[in-house]
């Protein structure tokens, strides 16, 4: 009698656990289709507020998965920048079994913007790590690692896998290429006829998608059809990347059809149906792509060394180039060019640096250029402005965005309170953010805002160029290369003289800086740079 009584309890507790566990898949399913709605239609304040419950929702079920596991905290990505979607993880400066303190330095992560360190959240030990070193496009809140209060705990946590992540990827095997039709069934063209035809969309509607999926296929050219393993059938990132590891294997330009299943039907079809065999209910659905050919007309790329090489795309390539073409479509730019005599220039920067010398600080035409920049906004202060759409904003402090050139790409660490810098300060201010820069070691506050922007090609030899602006900003300065000129100066003896000119470009927002105000700026940059003293002072 007691064993019965236990036997009915523990049918209960497993009752009542299936019942939880289905009322949370109905919370994230009802939840995922409101935000779907709430993107389009709501601002991101109300669609967060209409979203919280359904991350409690995937909470409690994430605690459920894990009752059988000891106490832990489970580590997702963060957001280390405003505009961060995806990161990479480049290193990892703890290993499992480590003990961590709040705070550690505990990975390497490339944002969007730059590599910045994420630190340890909660003290304990590095039980597991889910996500391992070098893996590209990590979305937010995706889980990275495992956490523990004892050091006891790490062995039960050796064989744990993420069981959101491990889902998707077991179709990899059904999408391998499909067996080679007979050749009677070749020779026939009705079959391939509708393969071959752009894919339409399905008879229930929308192709439905994640978005990683959607940006996945957009950047592989591949058009999206059918159902996936996500929820309700939508397409996910796991889909196409086992349907791409398996890409190889099909001839270029063939469609892949889903998955025939291994089981015979349970009634005899027709000879002529037999190539076409329809799937079976449990089935696992995977999404429908077309694979772009390898070259034009169709026909396979040949075979040999390949006449080009695919650079991958990496988190912060991508996002200049978002932000440069959002830029020059919706930002209207005019440019205005000046050449400036900077023989006093030199002859001041000369003489400093001699005084310099003992301090180690050894000023540059740059300095004199961002200082110069400085108090030209001060002159005009309507060129220190951002458009804010309803409102243009302008800023008190001159805060100065120096374009520096790294191997990962563009980026601009800022001069905060130029105006109110000297010249030794600048200088040593640009020094130590170009290295951060070089060394990827700038965090989010040191690039992000400014308020005008400077980009200097001189010391590459070009004479001039036009700069992009950096939104929101509404001015970047392009700095060309110093050139020897022959001026007339009457008080020589042969009524001419050597001049070494400076050829400057300023971009505009025309929404903001109107033509006669940009010059008016130009003016006053041009009065600061020929007489380097009066500016100082």
């Amino acid at each position: 009698m007691f064993r019965t009584a236990i036997l009915r309890t523990e049918v209960a507790k497993e009752v009542v656990r299936k019942a939880i566990r289905a009322q949370n898949l109905r919370n994230i399913g009802v939840q995922a289709l409101r935000q779907r709605h709430c993107n389009r239609t709501l601002p991101n304040g109300v669609t967060n507020q209409i979203l919280q419950p359904c991350k409690y929702a995937e909470d409690s079920l994430v605690r459920y998965y894990s009752s059988n596991l000891p106490n832990h905290i489970r580590v997702t990505l963060p957001a280390l920048s405003p505009t961060m979607e995806l990161g990479t993880i480049i290193s990892w400066e703890k290993k499992e079994g480590d003990k961590l303190n709040e705070g550690d330095l505990l990975a390497e992560i490339e944002t969007d913007k730059a590599t910045m360190g994420f630190e340890t959240p909660e003290e304990g030990y590095l039980a597991k790590i889910i996500i391992p070193a070098g893996t590209k496009d990590v979305p937010i809140g995706k889980l990275v690692c495992i956490i523990v209060e004892n050091e006891a705990d790490i062995a039960a946590f050796k064989d744990f896998k993420d069981e959101a992540a491990g889902a998707a990827p077991a179709q990899a095997p059904a999408a391998p290429s499909p067996a080679p039709p007979a050749p009677a069934v070749a020779a026939t063209p009705s079959p391939p006829a509708p393969l071959a035809a752009p894919p339409s969309t399905p008879s229930g509607g929308r192709v439905y998608a994640s978005p990683m999926a959607r940006r996945l296929a957009e950047q592989r050219n591949i058009r999206l059809q059918g159902k996936g393993s996500g929820l309700f059938g939508a397409i996910t990132a796991s889909d196409l990347e086992s349907l791409s590891a398996a890409a190889p294997a099909v001839p270029e330009g063939a469609f892949i059809p889903p998955p025939v299943p291994a089981a015979a039907p349970a009634f005899a079809a027709p000879p002529v149906h037999a190539a076409h065999p329809a799937p079976a209910p449990a089935a696992a659905p995977v999404p429908h792509i077309l694979v772009p050919p390898a070259a034009p007309g169709g026909h396979a790329a040949p075979s040999g060394p390949s006449p080009y090489v695919d650079i991958p795309v990496s988190n912060v390539r991508r996002t200049i180039a978002k932000r440069l073409l959002e830029s020059k479509q919706l930002i209207p730019h005019y440019y205005l060019t000046a050449e400036i005599n900077v023989d006093k220039l030199l002859k001041v920067r000369s003489g400093f640096n001699k005084k310099l010398e003992k301090s180690g600080v050894k000023l540059s035409v740059n300095d004199f250029v961002i200082k110069a920049v400085a108090a030209a906004s001060q002159k005009v202060p309507e060129a220190n402005a951002s458009w804010l759409d309803s409102v243009i904003r302008q800023y008190k402090n001159v805060d100065v965005s120096v374009a520096v050139s790294t191997d990962r790409g563009l980026i601009t660490p800022i001069v905060f309170e130029a105006n109110n810098k000297g010249l030794v300060q600048i200088s040593l201010a640009v020094k130590e953010l170009a290295a951060k820069a070089r060394q990827n070691k700038l965090q989010p506050q040191e690039f992000q805002g400014g308020s005008i922007s400077v980009s200097n090609l001189g010391m590459f030899g070009v004479d001039y160029f036009s700069a992009i602006i950096n939104p929101p900003q509404s001015c970047i300065l392009a700095i060309g290369t110093t050139n020897k000129r022959l001026v007339v100066d009457e008080s020589v003896e042969k009524g001419f003289r050597e001049a070494q000119f400076l050829t400057v470009t300023l971009s505009c927002d025309h929404r903001v800086v109107d033509g006669a105000v940009g010059a008016r700026w130009l003016q006053a940059f041009r009065e600061c740079l020929e007489d380097p003293v009066a500016m100082i002072i």
